[in-house]
């Protein structure tokens, strides 16, 4: 049940040092209809942490990474479900939610990693390697996790691996989150090569040029990162991980590795934290904005459907992972 509907007018103070004063007005109208399409639609919104402050802060009803946005989703009671992300969190919404609207506010919002692999490289992969379990990042479609023994997110995925219990997984598709858990475990891992287009762009240089530039940073970094990245940072883990750090040792500096909006919105929280912002935007998550959000509740436009040969293998994947 969404409580006392709040205002744009109201919202400000949460976000007004991250947007400043000249650039409001351009959100307000938005989100005031937002909020009012909310409740007369009886729709939620959920938004990663990659989304900009003013969706993140002011629109969003759950808020946080591939892992939270799959666990809360479970729980939702309204009739619709908004995704302001990329494609596949919304696939992932709507297996979970089967009988709920689920709408995402722009078809075109994708994924480097959703696209670097198929279903039929899935089957050729089992073929190769026969009785090795599939460990598929949540970050494909529905038809490459119906392909799948068990889904994974940045954030459990060490742990998904050893709850398999073999000496030999196969991990797909994000090569460097596959090989900075194989440097954590003892279980083989059989990588693909597929790469996020935000966090590969990270390098090592960039770390030390940071540390010579702030002198005393904290550097943390997402495990999508290439393994010279993460073998540099302070600390590596997922977007809710890292949140969860400066929230618990209040650095007085530091830098995300990650997509740029993350910052803004860890910075919401913390104020008395100096966040360093080497910027690499997510052109996908940012396809998702306040006039689109507004649109799709509207309209009711950009509803997610799964074919039910593939949502129901592809279900069980997700919720294997979720069991654990």
């Amino acid at each position: 049940m969404i409580g006392a509907l709040p205002t744009a007018a109201s919202l400000y103070q949460r976000v007004r040092r991250v947007i400043p004063p000249v650039e409001w007005p351009a959100f307000a109208e938005d989100i005031d209809a937002i909020l009012a399409l909310k409740r007369e639609r009886n729709a939620v919104i959920l938004a990663h942490n990659y989304q900009t402050p003013e969706i993140f802060h002011c629109v969003a009803d759950i808020v946080g990474d591939s892992l939270a946005l799959a666990r809360k989703a479970m729980t939702v009671d309204a009739e619709v479900i908004v995704l302001a992300g990329v494609h596949f969190m919304a696939e992932t919404a709507k297996l979970l939610n089967p009988d709920k609207t689920v709408l995402i506010p722009d078809l075109e919002a994708g994924c480097s990693l959703a696209d670097s692999i198929t279903p039929e490289d899935v089957r050729l992969m089992r073929r190769r390697y026969p009785g090795v379990p599939i460990v598929t990042y949540v970050n494909t479609s529905a038809a490459v996790k119906a392909e799948s023994d068990i889904c994974c997110t940045s954030g459990n995925a060490k742990v998904i691996v050893e709850s398999l219990g073999v000496p030999c997984v196969i991990m797909l598709p994000d090569e460097y989150l596959a090989k900075n858990v194989a440097a954590e475990t003892d279980v083989e891992i059989i990588a693909w090569k597929g790469h996020c287009e935000v966090h590969e762009r990270f390098t090592a240089t960039d770390i030390r040029e940071l540390r010579y530039a702030h002198p005393g940073v904290t550097v943390l970094a997402h495990p999508e990162c290439p393994p010279a990245v993460v073998a540099q940072a302070d600390f590596a883990g997922s977007t809710a991980a890292m949140s969860d750090y400066v929230g618990r040792h209040k650095p007085a500096r530091v830098v995300l590795m990650t997509e740029c909006s993350m910052s803004d919105n860890v910075a919401v929280e913390h104020p008395e934290v100096d966040f360093i912002r080497p910027c690499n935007l997510c052109p996908h998550m940012k396809r998702i904005t306040l006039a689109n959000i507004r649109a799709t509740l509207e309209e009711n436009r950009h509803i997610v459907m799964i074919d039910r040969q593939i949502a129901e293998p592809a279900r069980r994947a997700v919720e294997h992972m979720l069991s654990i």
